[in-house]
């Protein structure tokens, strides 16, 4: 699911959460990553979309934590930027949904000094309202 440098950025902001990954549920938009690992076109999202559909309602998550701007549009549809999306709730099926950037995304700032900051502080607060959300503090 999540390997290399965004597995290990996705494990960091689970342990923020007091959580460990063997604790929670990761599942994917899609079954497979496209050709040249381009983001999954609306076709491709849709034909994967029951399979989601039936991980997150039998899991029955409290909190949804979409990772990245393919995910919400899996989930909740539209055409929104991630910087226009994060941090602000929404809802799947009466579930609260947390979009915030993609831990490759967080991964790649890390490399670049002058933005890495600023993304990672956003997740942080985004991750803040999802413990906030479950009732519990960070570690």
């Amino acid at each position: 699911l999540f390997v290399g440098p965004a597995g290990q950025v996705l494990d960091k902001m689970v342990a923020a959460l007091g959580y460990t990954r063997d604790t929670v549920y990761v599942c994917n938009a899609v079954a497979c990553r496209p050709p040249g690992n381009r983001p999954p076109e609306k076709g491709e999202l849709d034909a994967c979309y029951p399979f989601l559909l039936g991980q997150l309602r039998a899991v029955r998550p409290q909190v949804v934590v979409a990772l990245g701007e393919t995910a919400v549009h899996a989930m909740i549809g539209g055409k929104k930027k991630i910087t226009e999306l994060r941090g602000k709730w929404l809802d799947w099926e009466g579930r609260p949904v947390m979009p915030t950037f993609h831990p490759a995304q967080v991964a790649r700032s890390e490399l670049d000094p002058s933005g890495g900051r600023d993304i990672k502080k956003s997740v942080w607060a985004d991750l803040q309202q999802v413990l906030t959300r479950l009732g519990k503090t960070a570690p």
